[in-house]
């Protein structure tokens, strides 16, 4: 862990949302490969010609 607890406020508040934001835009991208690979999956299994 990373020990923030002797910096100031601010340095504080600005390491958590740095984190946080870290945290939605690898969320973000994840989702997005998910759905490009599930999406021609699941064409493919409910396709039933």
């Amino acid at each position: 862990m990373i020990e923030s607890v002797a910096l100031p406020a601010p340095v504080q508040a600005l390491l958590l949302v740095g984190v946080i934001l870290v945290q939605a835009v690898a969320l973000y991208a994840g989702y997005g490969v998910l759905e490009r690979v599930a999406t021609p999956l699941i064409d493919t299994i409910t396709d039933t010609r």
